[in-house]
């Protein structure tokens, strides 16, 4: 993503057994679409148990989710719920508190420049140096649009389509406040399907968010 800035993350934790998160799905295919924004769903496994198991989601969204919930002090973990920078805690289906906490954050946001060159077989990352910090860099391969026809469950009898939905999440180095260069694998047989790659540099592991950026077709391209 060029431009100025970097995009703000929003992470939307969701599942397609849980009858309170269309609404935030909506809102989040909404947020997708808009400049300046990298905006992910991140399918949980915990409402598993409602009676249907999620096609899309993923134990490393489930451990992220709780994770954030250690890291802000919560005692407990939800659904729908969005992340915004690594910061700020919303409901995902208020549509006045999502756009307000993006709101905020684009007026007070710390940025690490990140570049990302697709290259043969590989992307190249390049981290520009900035203020001494103890970061993990994430990296995230994103599907953009999944359907999904819900067979039991809460939400059963309903077609979803879900947007820029995480499907594998893994730390890929950190980030003490030098310039880092890392060579991703462009197409790895390990990796679920996926058309967009992410890359975020997040204090701590799971704190404020300080630099983002991403790739998509045709300039990324792991389609099987």
């Amino acid at each position: 993503m060029a431009g100025d800035g970097r995009p703000i993350v929003v992470e939307l934790y969701t599942s397609q057994g849980c009858s309170s998160c269309p609404p935030a799905d909506a809102l989040l295919g909404k947020l997708a679409q808009k400049p300046g924004v990298l905006a992910m769903s991140l399918p949980i496994t915990y409402w598993d148990m409602l009676g249907w198991k999620d096609t899309l989601a993923n134990p490393a969204n489930t451990a992220r989710q709780k994770a954030y919930a250690k890291a802000m002090g919560h005692s407990g973990i939800y659904t729908p719920q969005i992340i915004v920078d690594g910061l700020t805690d919303v409901v995902g289906s208020r549509d006045t508190g999502v756009k307000a906490a993006i709101a905020a954050r684009a007026a007070d946001m710390t940025t690490v420049p990140i570049l990302l060159k697709p290259d043969g077989h590989e992307v190249h990352v390049s981290i520009g140096a900035g203020k001494p910090a103890d970061a993990t860099v994430w990296v995230f391969h994103i599907l953009s649009s999944s359907t999904v026809a819900i067979g039991k469950g809460e939400n059963e009898g309903h077609t979803m389509t879900y947007r820029n939905v995480v499907r594998d999440l893994k730390p890929a180095g950190k980030w003490k406040g030098e310039a880092l260069a890392l060579d991703l694998p462009r197409h790895d047989a390990a990796d679920p399907p996926h058309d967009t790659l992410a890359v975020v540099v997040q204090q701590g592991g799971y704190g404020r968010v300080i630099g983002a950026a991403f790739i998509s077709r045709p300039d990324y391209s792991a389609r099987r």
